[in-house]
């Protein structure tokens, strides 16, 4: 969060100085405050960044080769509180397994990114597609009832296609949710 992170500053600006600069709060990546930001980038329209921002934190490529697990040097299927800058261990992460952060990661992705999200016994339909991508199918389970849904790319971007029952279906960002 802070660039150069506070070391002897005066006065002193609080707990934050209580970590190492370039850890935590303290000059290093603090988790939640990205993710944020990943979901602010989608709201403005800024998909392709909002996607670069998420495949940044996004755990699984921090455990892509043996090199990013030995600079990770936590459980790369874990979103963690924040990746350290300091100058003896850039790119660590920290605090894995205790962070909130994942809960928003997943509904950014979820919500935002590819667009579903539940409004009482309704989906809301915003897909952000990420460049590169043509389609992805997603597979929602309302109770007993499976739905599966299928996102493809068109050439008007501001009303998606929604097929329902094998029948078009009128209202252009909400379904119905029913438990048949």
């Amino acid at each position: 969060m802070f660039t150069p992170a506070f070391d002897t500053f005066l006065p002193s600006p609080g707990y934050i100085k209580g970590y190492v600069p370039g850890v935590r709060e303290n000059g290093g990546q603090y988790t939640h405050g990205v993710i944020w930001t990943v979901l602010a980038f989608a709201l403005m329209g800024e998909t392709d960044k909002a996607w670069e921002l998420f495949d940044l934190l996004n755990p699984i490529h921090h455990g892509s080769t043996r090199e990013a697990i030995e600079v990770y040097k936590v459980e790369p299927y874990v979103v963690v509180a924040d990746v350290y800058a300091a100058a003896q261990h850039p790119g660590r992460g920290g605090w894995s397994w205790c962070t909130g952060s994942s809960a928003w990661l997943y509904r950014v992705l979820m919500e935002t990114l590819l667009g579903v999200n539940r409004r009482g016994d309704q989906l809301e339909i915003t897909p952000h597609m990420q460049s590169g991508w043509d389609q992805y199918n997603i597979r929602y389970r309302y109770y007993d009832t499976t739905y599966q849904l299928r996102f493809k790319r068109t050439t008007d971007l501001a009303l998606p296609e929604i097929i329902l029952d094998g029948q078009p279906f009128t209202d252009t960002r909400l379904i119905p949710l029913v438990n048949d």
